[in-house]
């Protein structure tokens, strides 16, 4: 009985090998710093948390792309990010980390100093985050070799994560600076059902990729336990508790939960998760004999 044929190389699906936990860490830390800009701006809350909120926001940004940069073979050439915004994803997300790093500190500043111009400064950090939680999610969908990320459902879960994830942070900040308030609770409760929402979106995506659903399985229970119900359990107890040391501790944690939960998704999905696709030769040619008209090409590839 002669051997099993042995598949050739990059036939089979392989993990990605250029992106590691530094990639990884510019989705979380990105996500979140775009999440928490958002909601120091949407949130109502004026003074000292805003500025928290929005100092760190744009820290946790800047970290992420420390990381990628760190990550980069020639490190120096980073400034060629800058060159293609009108193709790419990544020159955009650029783009709009520059405005970030202008537009925060200014808003950031004029929180500070109770200025009549702050609610205007804080709308363009606004939209400057949501552009670039957006950007991140296209930068993924791009990645049309890659079946985990090219799902016509992940910019929509990239935007949700960052926004609920930034929401948990805001409420760790909100919990130990005494601020926030049962309309701004109500709002993290629904960008946490939000984004259990997207991600069972973008589940449905994967049915024929097993590989792919089986890397992010833990991930994603963990994201629907540890990231939503628990953290919604402990927002309705905080609804009905007058203790204010308990309500305190429970808001903090449910931010803790859905911050922790969206980050090891996030790993999961940029590093465990990114099979290539490899390639398919859908019928061997036979020596001698012509192949049907019908049959696509040698090597064609397949989702």
């Amino acid at each position: 009985m002669s051997a099993p044929a042995t598949p050739a190389p990059g036939a089979l699906p392989s993990p990605q090998r250029h992106w590691d936990l530094r990639a990884a860490w510019n989705f979380i830390a990105g996500g979140t710093g775009s999440g928490l800009i958002v909601a120091a701006a949407v949130s109502g809350a004026r003074g000292t948390i805003t500025v928290v909120a929005l100092g760190v926001g744009l820290a946790l940004i800047a970290s992420g792309l420390c990381a990628v940069w760190l990550e980069i073979g020639r490190p120096w050439r980073a400034l060629n990010v800058f060159r293609h915004p009108q193709r790419s994803w990544m020159s955009r997300e650029s783009y709009a980390a520059v405005v970030l790093a202008f537009v925060v500190p200014v808003a950031a500043w004029l929180e500070a100093t109770r200025s009549m111009a702050a609610p205007s400064a804080l709308l363009v950090a606004l939209v400057a985050a949501l552009a670039f939680a957006w950007c991140q999610g296209r930068m993924l969908h791009a990645a049309r070799g890659i079946p985990a990320w090219r799902s016509p459902a992940i910019p929509t879960l990239i935007v949700a994560t960052a926004l609920a994830e930034g929401a948990g942070a805001w409420w760790i900040a909100a919990a130990l600076l005494g601020a926030g308030t049962f309309a701004t609770l109500t709002v993290f409760g629904a960008l946490l059902v939000a984004r259990l929402v997207a991600w069972l979106a973008y589940r449905r995506t994967l049915r024929d990729t097993p590989r792919v659903a089986a890397a992010l399985a833990l991930p994603g229970s963990a994201l629907l336990v540890a990231g939503t119900l628990v953290p919604l359990a402990l927002i309705v107890a905080t609804a009905l508790s007058a203790n204010e040391t308990a309500v305190t501790t429970a808001v903090a944690a449910a931010g803790a939960l859905a911050w922790l939960a969206g980050a090891a998704f996030k790993a999961a999905l940029i590093v465990r998760a990114s099979f290539l696709q490899g390639y398919a030769v859908p019928r061997m040619p036979v020596r001698g004999q012509a192949a049907p008209a019908r049959d696509a090409p040698i090597g064609s590839m397949r989702p």
